[in-house]
């Protein structure tokens, strides 16, 4: 008879040509038929959002997509019509349009929460949704001034986030003595914790080139690091002949069933 092991995967960290791939420590279910060999084949018997992404991390590994191009692709893996989603740093938008065009559907149940404490930012995200979807559309994304760090209170209540993405340092051709903070950050990830649904993912995209910058990783990665193996999927990818290209990190929240 079939039956289902439990098996712990140690720290792992896959060296490609200049490039760093980290995945934290994660328990794994297989389904085996007697003694487990080196030739014996496995299954997963768990669907992981992760899933399915290869070639846009291959794409990465060889220099061919970005990090925000690699998180974007991601998010299609994961986020469905209908769903509610938090843009936690509006920026000039880019985030928001991707997130509105995962979420749209024709019920309106779709949902994206944008927030900056910039009004320049708000105001560009604004207008780059006039530019590119119908007003209709637009009503699905509701923009508030306000940081990150206080996420909470602008979700209501029982509304399942299945996504939450953070841009991490200065808007883009704005001031950049103006910039995200670790503390902030620290709260606005037990914030998006808190509220994030069984599936879904934290996605951060961390500009390390400016003042603060690598501190505010460091807070990433320990936050990360603090998660329960048993609840999380938390991983990193850097380039590491490139100490000041973004980092990407996400953290997924394992389903309910595989920890079962």
């Amino acid at each position: 008879m079939n039956c289902l092991s439990r098996r712990l995967i140690p720290n792992l960290t896959l060296n490609f040509p200049s490039i760093n791939l980290s995945f934290y420590s994660k328990p794994i279910f297989i389904h085996q038929k007697g003694k487990l060999t080196s030739n014996t084949a496995i299954t997963s018997s768990i669907y992981y959002p992760l899933s399915g992404v290869e070639d846009d991390l291959v794409g990465y590994v060889f220099g061919k997509k970005k990090a925000t191009e690699v998180a974007h692709l991601i998010w299609k893996h994961v986020v469905r019509n209908g769903d509610t989603v938090i843009d936690a740093t509006c920026g000039n938008g880019y985030d928001t349009l991707a997130m509105l065009k995962l979420v749209a559907d024709e019920s309106g149940r779709g949902h994206v929460y944008g927030m900056d404490i910039q009004r320049d930012a708000l105001e560009s995200t604004s207008s780059l949704l006039d530019e590119s979807v119908p007003l209709k559309e637009k009503e699905s994304v509701t923009l508030f001034s306000i940081c990150h760090s206080r996420m909470e209170e602008i979700v209501p209540e029982n509304s399942p986030v299945r996504l939450v993405a953070f841009n991490l340092g200065y808007l883009p051709g704005g001031d950049k003595k103006i910039t995200t903070i670790s503390e902030t950050t620290r709260l606005a990830l037990e914030a998006a914790k808190k509220i994030l649904i069984p599936g879904g993912l934290i996605s951060l995209v961390v500009y390390v080139g400016h003042p603060g910058g690598m501190e505010e990783l460091e807070t990433v990665e320990a936050f990360a690091s603090g998660l329960s193996v048993d609840s999380w999927i938390c991983c990193k990818f850097q380039i590491l002949n490139r100490p000041l290209a973004p980092v990407l990190v996400l953290l997924s929240k394992r389903e309910i069933a595989e920890t079962q």
